[in-house]
């Protein structure tokens, strides 16, 4: 959630409102995304507000920046785990990457939300050819000192030009192999379109392949709320949006809202089609960016 000034965004009272709604229909996971959710001033209240409601879990994907000196105060208003971008381990690649030089903030913070109890802590890496594909085995070694989980993402085709793809894009079909080779148990995750973790006895390690594929937006099971009251059923896809801040402002009442959501869940699709693969589930968790 990203707060602009003039923006037209969610208020903390607004959030929990939403999240309770959906309670109502099941949904008892929430995570905070963005663009970058620690940017809000009021992000502390935000996850209090959000774990009074009695979730199951409450998470977030950051860049990691602002974690320093604030995921104490984080943990304690009810955060249970958080997801951290961690390109490279060095400097001038991270730099590089990611375009600020900040890489001992993001570091120091990850040590702090572990000193904190926030498990599991999970770094995500994307793959880049050329930039950081020969740093995952130091990523690896970094994990397992720490007790953390590594992502390895591949990189996807969307929202970048096509040279760049073709440029930094490595394909994750060598250490998917070396993964199942050493791995001593392999766990499918269904509910996150069959990604696959890979337990190394002293390390867990998820490989993250492509989205545009009929099968992983077949068992999608997100909803997302956008910073400025909208129902979002695709990440892929904003001509299915669904207003939610404009009921709650007008003071609609929980059955209404219901009804929204349902709508929101109604015009779900896989975004990505194949003949005979048509199924949609229905959203499970819930993410707020």
């Amino acid at each position: 959630m990203e707060g602009e000034e003039g923006y037209n965004e969610l208020k903390v009272e607004e959030i929990a409102k939403l999240v309770q709604v959906s309670k109502k229909l099941g949904i008892d996971k929430v995570k905070l995304t963005g663009g970058e959710p620690l940017v809000r001033s009021d992000i502390i209240d935000i996850v209090k507000a959000i774990s009074r409601i009695g979730l199951s879990d409450v998470a977030m994907t950051t860049n990691g920046s602002l974690l320093k000196g604030l995921v104490s105060k984080l943990a304690e208003a009810g955060l249970k785990r958080v997801n951290v971008s961690l390109p490279s381990l060095k400097e001038e690649v991270f730099e590089r990457i990611t375009g600020v030089n900040m890489l001992s903030n993001v570091v120091d913070g990850l040590l702090e939300a572990k000193d904190c109890g926030l498990n599991p802590i999970k770094l995500n890496m994307v793959l880049l050819k050329g930039l950081n594909d020969g740093e995952i085995w130091d990523l690896m070694d970094f994990a397992r000192k720490h007790g953390l989980i590594l992502q390895v993402i591949e990189l996807e085709p969307v929202g970048i030009n096509d040279d760049f793809y073709d440029t930094y894009h490595a394909p994750l079909n060598d250490i998917e192999r070396w993964l199942e080779e050493k791995a001593i148990k392999i766990e499918t995750r269904k509910f996150m379109h069959n990604r696959k973790q890979y337990d190394l006895g002293d390390l867990k390690v998820e490989v993250v392949k492509p989205v545009n594929n009929p099968d992983f937006c077949m068992h999608c099971t997100r909803l997302r709320i956008t910073a400025d009251g909208k129902l979002k059923p695709c990440l892929m896809r904003n001509d299915n949006l669904v207003d939610v801040l404009s009921a709650v402002r007008s003071g609609a009442d929980d059955e209404e809202l219901i009804k929204l959501f349902m709508k929101a869940v109604e015009a779900r699709e896989p975004y990505f089609k194949e003949e005979g693969i048509c199924g949609v589930r229905r959203s499970t968790r819930l993410k707020i960016c």
